[in-house]
């Protein structure tokens, strides 16, 4: 007899279908993993010996083949565990195999029977609705994997036992419900910042639109604290974006509790991070910190302090949006739309502009140390300002009247306006565009074409600042996000004026 139990394997967040298949038979007594198993799904079957045990069941003493099917598919992860026990159950006559082929199963065993949380629980749900199936998982799995929706039959149970008393009619296990992570209590406030005026309008431009922002100040002149800030002028996630982004946190392991996201991300990895950290890989191909960051922010502090080659291998995930981690026998694609903020020195010593605290290099330390950043990186940053440091008068004033909240509502107003023209703009059966960042192309001068003084404006400025064709685009979706804050439908030579502000000859050049 042969018994089936499915379950799935991971590329990237998208599922493949894997039938587990178990069969006893006479000869040497062994226990076999077949089907290109990884190091972790080898090792279960030590674990799910133990839980058999737990339960006070032996495995019979017979030659057992446990074969992962299609066989050139690497498995790798331990949520193998818990198809594996139940198809050894099902052929030892414990389940029935006609219940058993209802569902997708995965969950990693712990030695007395108690299920473990694993990775990947939200796109194999949504996989499973989709192929009219029900999910097994573990319980603390059990909220996330709700989410795919109201008609998904989902058992999460804490033990092994509690599975096979539900299937055996003794026991009921009750559906989990959909949980969302709630909102940070006491996030950073605008109110916070004094001075820094001009800083504070590109942080707003940069939510409204979703751009790419690089500051650049001596130390201490408020950078880090701006950045921290940007996540509390965002909108919470859409429910489409919230599915897409916790599918992401999913896959990563990083869902607490099985909750939901709906506060969009922040990553701020340190100098440190590897390449495979940052942009995706390692030996299972996991999400870097660029795709975790999908839909929210990408923090890099002292950008030219990160390794010139992690810096350059951001390029092609800011100008697609996906992440594609390449290996030997398969490729992985994670989506990667994110808002870079960047922070930086003028120079090592940071004081480039102050005479008395300058080092003895400047001004050519300025140039040495910028010139890390490369031309093209430098170009697909679409606002860069400059953050002079806080004077004591500043300090002593009192707290700004506006702070993060009425920040926040000008740019729900301005996301709402491009969320209302993309999608009426959006060609029949594809995903309408969510942001200014993302237009390009025809589209781009369709919807943020200047006025005849705004165009002869652009064309003068981009031949004096010699800005190439990315950073002429640039420059329009900055003013076309503009146009949007100030609730007109085109674009005017004021929008191009100030987009023309907030562009700067590459450092170092």
């Amino acid at each position: 007899m042969v018994a089936r139990v499915n379950t799935v394997a991971f590329q990237g967040i998208e599922v493949l279908g894997i039938d587990v298949q178990v069969q006893m038979s006479g000869g040497i007594v062994a226990f076999t993993v077949v089907g290109l198993p990884d190091k972790a799904v080898g090792e279960s079957r030590e674990r799910v010996r133990a839980s058999l045990h737990a339960l006070g069941l032996a495995l019979p003493a017979k030659r057992i083949t446990v074969n992962l099917a299609p066989a050139d598919v690497l498995k790798e992860g331990s949520h193998f565990d818990l198809p594996i026990a139940l198809a050894l159950l099902t052929v030892m006559g414990v389940l029935p195999d006609v219940e058993m082929a209802r569902y997708v199963a995965l969950g990693e065993l712990a030695l007395d029977g108690a299920l473990s949380p694993v990775a990947g629980v939200l796109p194999a749900a949504i996989d499973a609705l989709a192929r009219d199936r029900g999910l097994i998982c573990p319980e603390p799995c059990g909220g996330e994997a709700a989410w795919a929706g109201p008609g998904l039959d989902v058992l999460a149970p804490p033990t092994l036992l509690a599975l096979i008393n539900h299937f055996k009619g003794s026991q009921v296990l009750t559906p989990p419900r959909p949980r969302v992570q709630e909102a940070e209590a006491l996030a950073p406030d605008l109110r916070d910042v004094k001075g820094n005026e001009t800083a504070k309008r590109a942080l707003e431009v940069a939510a409204a639109g979703s751009h790419n922002l690089l500051m650049i100040g001596p130390p201490g002149s408020g950078k880090s604290m701006l950045a921290a800030r940007l996540p509390g002028l965002l909108p919470p996630l859409d429910p489409a974006e919230a599915l897409e982004v916790s599918m992401i946190h999913s896959v990563g392991g990083l869902l607490e509790g099985g909750k939901l996201l709906r506060q969009r991300p922040y990553r701020a990895p340190h100098q440190s991070a590897s390449l495979p950290a940052l942009v995706g890989g390692g030996s299972r191909a996991k999400p870097g910190e660029i795709s975790l960051a999908h839909q929210g922010v990408l923090f890099l502090d002292e950008l030219p302090e990160f390794p010139r080659p992690l810096l350059e291998a951001l390029r092609q995930p800011l100008e697609t949006g996906k992440a594609v981690v390449s290996r030997a026998n398969h490729h992985v694609t994670y989506p990667a739309r994110v808002q870079l903020v960047a922070a930086m020195n003028p120079c090592r010593c940071g004081h480039l502009d102050d005479a008395a605290l300058a080092c003895a290099r400047a001004p050519k330390c300025a140039g040495d140390y910028q010139s890390k950043i490369s031309g093209p990186l430098f170009d697909r940053i679409d606002l860069h300002i400059d953050v002079p440091a806080v004077s004591p008068a500043d300090l002593s004033l009192p707290p700004p009247a506006e702070g993060s909240a009425e920040v926040a509502a000008r740019v729900a107003v301005a996301r709402a306006i491009q969320a209302e023209r993309y999608a009426a703009l959006a060609p029949a059966g594809r995903a309408p565009l969510r942001t200014n960042a993302e237009v390009d192309g025809e589209l781009l001068e369709r919807v943020a074409g200047p006025d005849a003084a705004g165009r002869a404006l652009l064309t003068e400025a981009a031949e004096r600042l010699k800005l190439s064709a990315r950073g002429y685009h640039r420059v329009m979706r900055v003013a076309r996000t503009l146009a949007d804050l100030d609730g007109v439908d085109g674009v005017r030579r004021r929008h191009i004026a100030e987009g023309l502000s907030y562009r700067r000859i590459a450092p170092g050049r």
